[in-house]
């Protein structure tokens, strides 16, 4: 996990996300349905210059993004972390062989304040299993460190050729 110094408290949790987006020059994002990210969702459908492709599957979402970066657009997933268990095979044969860079913005569920017992055994392992795959990732703690967490995997993304994850806790949204 990458740990990231951080500025100013006072910046919506939302905006700074979409913020980061913009910034890193995300262009083209796939999604999959997941309340904690609608607000985010509804800002990029207004968002004239991103392309935006909600998909049923993560791994749907994984192949498009690839074939999006061949194209020349700089590519992002949003989902739930427990996606992440769906699409390890597209994202290590695909995006890893190829060396293709991914942004995945994860909505981490299971974590501190969960309500949904169902989804903690996933949010213990989301960590681990993103370590396993050789994957860094970001948990950043507040607005503004998901602000620089969504730049600086998109930028480690395209240094590393492979996906880079930012992992935010359902607490601060």
């Amino acid at each position: 996990m990458l740990k990231l110094k951080l500025k100013d408290d006072n910046m919506d949790s939302t905006e700074a996300v979409y913020n980061g987006l913009k910034d890193a020059g995300i262009d083209f994002i796939v999604s999959v349905p997941c309340v904690n990210l609608s607000r985010l969702l509804e800002m990029i459908d207004e968002d004239e210059d991103i392309i935006h492709v909600p998909v049923t599957r993560e791994e749907e979402g994984i192949g498009l993004c690839a074939g999006a970066y061949l194209g020349g657009k700089k590519t992002a997933i949003l989902m739930q972390n427990s996606g992440l268990g769906n699409s390890i095979n597209a994202l290590k044969s695909l995006t890893e062989l190829y060396k293709f860079p991914l942004l995945m913005i994860m909505s981490h569920r299971g974590t501190e304040g969960e309500n949904i017992c169902g989804q903690v055994p996933m949010g213990e392992s989301t960590p681990l299993i993103l370590e396993a795959m050789g994957y860094n990732f970001f948990k950043p703690a507040t607005p503004e460190g998901a602000y620089e967490a969504i730049r600086e995997s998109w930028e480690l993304s395209l240094e590393q050729g492979k996906p880079v994850s930012t992992l935010l806790e359902i607490k601060y949204w």
